[in-house]
């Protein structure tokens, strides 16, 4: 077994610290704050000892570059995330980008080149865990993201452009993050699963077919507020009970699809949140996840008639409000059978295929280029958590599939 896997690993862990967080004794790194800037600085570092050249674009991401055999050739790219949710784990993101080094390590140590360069990447803000929108790195380089956004602040109340700003970063040149689409061949992410389906099948890796089309909405609900004990059931409008009862369609509803599309309640508010009184206001989320946009849209179709119809009957007033769209996004066929080829060739079994529930920078990257993924297994299924954690045989595993995927595309 080689080194490298087990060094992606050990500096994944390294990134975990308290000097990589802005809260010590938990892992929180946000896109533009002090520990994400004391993170590319250590990036930075491992980039060029792998042999790298090292520059940052207009939004603050990493991007180390090792040459092709000539001069200004096109870019094959691996990359994902260095930002983390709160009190999140140490791989989710990282470990994509630390392989990435690795790959480029490993070529550097056989003295080997390619007719393409090969680009590793740190975006800022994939989990958009300090303002309420995420990718605007991933975007920006699709071209994507044609400006800073207005209107949104993180919970200081500074803006974006502030952000920005306040980094050393110009936000009024964020279209010079975009790449040209000659100048890159292909976008390649690494990824812990995040769920249980490589564990189940006693695997390392799995091939990415698409990452899941979603939409996120706000289900908003207005009854009457009064007293608990005076208010006779049969003449409430509590919006409380509505919000319990709709919560239990969006799981039927789901549960019942003979697809593997997925619905989630994940956050409620109540108000005037009292216990004596009976709920006036309610809203709560709603995330709907789908292989197709069709398959989300027939789901979200039918939760919403079951909650117009309780609505009705609970004389309450209802509103949806969506709050984020995500169209579906295929890997590229042709990577994707490389992908397999590869795993197959390293692992000596048929290469599992999956597809991936969460969204990811791949999904922006598709508007620039072919994309593919490669998932590692999550020990437990646990992920966003402390203990998220890999094991260093399923990372040199997928090190070795990422060196002989470069193989496969550079015979395309």
């Amino acid at each position: 077994m080689g080194h490298y896997g087990k060094r992606a690993v050990d500096r994944c862990n390294y990134l975990a610290q308290d000097s990589f967080s802005e809260i010590k004794g938990i892992l929180f790194r946000f896109w533009l704050g002090d520990a994400y800037r004391r993170a590319v600085k250590q990036v930075a570092h491992w980039m060029e000892e792998a042999g790298m050249t090292v520059r940052y674009d207009a939004m603050g991401s990493i991007i180390g570059r090792y040459e092709a055999t000539h001069r200004d050739a096109p870019a094959l790219v691996i990359g994902s995330h260095l930002d983390t949710v709160k009190n999140g784990g140490a791989f989710d993101g990282i470990l994509g980008v630390m392989l990435g080094i690795e790959v480029v390590a490993a070529l550097r140590d056989r003295q080997q080149r390619y007719p393409f360069a090969i680009e590793v990447v740190g975006f800022g803000d994939e989990e958009g865990s300090r303002f309420p929108a995420p990718m605007f790195s991933s975007r920006a380089m699709a071209g994507s993201l044609e400006a800073v956004p207005d209107g949104i602040t993180d919970e200081r109340g500074m803006s974006v452009a502030q952000a920005m700003e306040a980094f050393g970063l110009d936000p009024q040149k964020v279209t010079e993050a975009a790449r040209h689409k000659k100048d890159v061949l292909a976008f390649i992410e690494a990824h812990i699963e995040q769920g249980p389906c490589i564990e189940a099948e006693d695997g390392a890796v799995a091939v990415v077919t698409a990452i899941a089309s979603q939409i996120k909405q706000r289900v908003v609900l207005r009854g009457q507020g009064s007293h608990a004990g005076t208010t006779p059931m049969g003449k409430r409008r509590d919006a409380l009970a509505g919000a319990a009862e709709m919560i239990g369609f969006v799981e039927q509803c789901a549960s019942q699809r003979r697809s593997n599309a997925v619905a989630t309640v994940g956050q409620l508010m109540v108000a005037p949140n009292v216990s004596n009184v009976i709920a006036q206001d309610v809203w709560f989320s709603l995330d709907i996840r789908a292989e197709t946009d069709e398959e989300r849209d027939v789901l979200a179709h039918d939760i919403q008639i079951r909650c117009r119809e309780s609505a009705k009957r609970r004389n309450l007033d209802i509103s949806f409000e969506a709050t984020q769209y995500y169209a579906a996004s295929a890997c590229d066929s042709i990577l994707m059978r490389c992908m397999e080829q590869a795993v197959e060739t390293v692992t000596g079994r048929p290469a599992q295929k999956l597809l991936s529930g969460a969204g990811h920078d791949a999904m922006a990257l598709a508007a620039l280029c072919p994309t593919s993924m490669l998932f590692i297994r999550s020990p437990n299924g646990l992920s966003h958590h402390p203990d998220e954690a890999v094991r260093v045989c399923d990372v040199e595993t997928a090190h070795q599939a990422l060196m002989t995927f470069v193989e496969e595309f550079a015979a395309l």
